[in-house]
């Protein structure tokens, strides 16, 4: 499923404190204050020529173990069926080598239903970008529009994606349709799941945004990877939706070589190429 959203329609989505710490201004000074005049004119004028675009699709699932596999329906009644699903995809997490603050070792996929239970969960896959010629739009002679656009982009990016979240809450997925927070109560993550980022500490592995590109085609929004796997244009986000009532952000935190190395093997990858990818997690 498709959005293109209107540019002025995602203003009150931005958290606007990230806008000003890129700036490295604050937001209540005379120059944050100029800077936020400036920032609205900029999107008033970018509403007139760029929607921002966003693709999520929602799939059956269970966990096994820490990885959770995207699987077919099944509408068969029969328990082997039911036990068996036909697997789509294997999407590896990482979990936790050190207790978190609630005393356990967590993982993503403790928020999925184990594939033992007979009963398929669900997951959303979800991208959010802007367009790439947003930034190009004042050329190279004017260096301060051209970052006012630049951290402009990365902000409607993630009002993007806090938009289309919303949405999948109250209708696409439809597990919280009585939802209703403000904003500012969206901001401070109120609502029920969580939507982690490629890149996020419970998510670090830069390279499963090739699994989900053969899963929801990032092409369909403008968006190419890279052969690290980094989404281009930069001013995009990509992750997974999780709608578990319990389900929290986390910090995967320091790996020692032999889950690097169980990883790389479910990853289905070199572990000295795993290794590429995780270096901020390595030990």
């Amino acid at each position: 499923m498709q959005r293109r959203y209107q540019i002025n329609t995602l203003v009150p989505y931005i958290n606007w404190p990230y806008f000003f710490y890129a700036w490295k201004v604050k937001e209540d000074s005379n120059e944050g204050k100029a800077l936020k005049k400036d920032a609205l004119a900029m999107l008033n004028r970018l509403d007139r020529h760029f929607r921002i675009s966003a693709t999520v699709q929602l799939f059956w699932c269970n966990s096994d173990g820490d990885d959770i596999v995207l699987v077919h329906p099944s509408d068969c009644p029969c328990p082997s069926c039911k036990a068996n699903p036909v697997v789509i995809k294997r999407l590896p997490m990482l979990r936790q080598q050190k207790p978190g603050q609630n005393g356990y070792c967590m993982c993503l996929s403790d928020f999925i239903r184990p594939k033992g239970t007979g009963l398929q969960d669900k997951i959303g896959v979800f991208a959010v970008s802007a367009d790439k010629a947003m930034p190009e739009l004042y050329g190279t002679d004017d260096p301060y529009n051209q970052m006012l656009v630049q951290t402009l982009s990365d902000r409607l990016a993630e009002a993007g994606a806090e938009c289309l979240h919303e949405e999948v809450r109250k209708s696409i997925w439809g597990y919280a349709p009585d939802e209703n927070l403000s904003i500012e109560d969206m901001h401070l993550e109120k609502f029920v799941g969580i939507r982690p980022a490629v890149g996020y500490p419970c998510l670090p592995d830069i390279s499963l945004n090739f699994i989900i590109d053969e899963l929801i085609d990032f092409k369909s929004i403008g968006v190419e990877l890279t052969d690290n796997g980094m989404m281009v244009p930069h001013a995009s986000v990509s992750g997974l939706m999780f709608r578990h009532p319990l389900a929290h952000y986390f910090s995967i935190g320091r790996i020692d070589d032999e889950q690097l190395a169980d990883y790389a093997r479910r990853r289905e990858m070199n572990v000295d190429d795993m290794r590429k990818y995780l270096q901020g997690n390595v030990m």
